[in-house]
């Protein structure tokens, strides 16, 4: 189960800026996603680690997807403002 992390197209980045938004401050939390997620991120600098080992760090402008099933820890190290799609 790996999460991956692109810079998307234009068309992919209009697709996500009409989905909600979501946003938090610098924390750390566990996590497990239910559902795939998929997400376009605006503002932030945000560590991942997975059960399994994988570290992945994202920030502004990346796209990123996390897949069913995937439990991980979120290191939030500058505050996050993220479109988002589940499922």
């Amino acid at each position: 189960m790996a999460i991956t992390v692109k810079k998307p197209s234009e068309q992919e980045i209009a697709e996500m800026k009409r989905l909600p938004t979501w946003s938090r401050e610098a924390s750390r939390f566990d996590w497990e996603y239910d559902t795939e997620e998929v997400c376009y991120l605006l503002e932030g600098d945000v560590r991942v680690t997975t059960t399994d080992g994988q570290i992945v760090e994202f920030g502004p402008g990346d796209l990123v997807t996390f897949p069913a099933g995937l439990k991980c820890h979120w290191d939030i190290r500058r505050a996050v403002r993220k479109h988002y799609r589940m499922g």
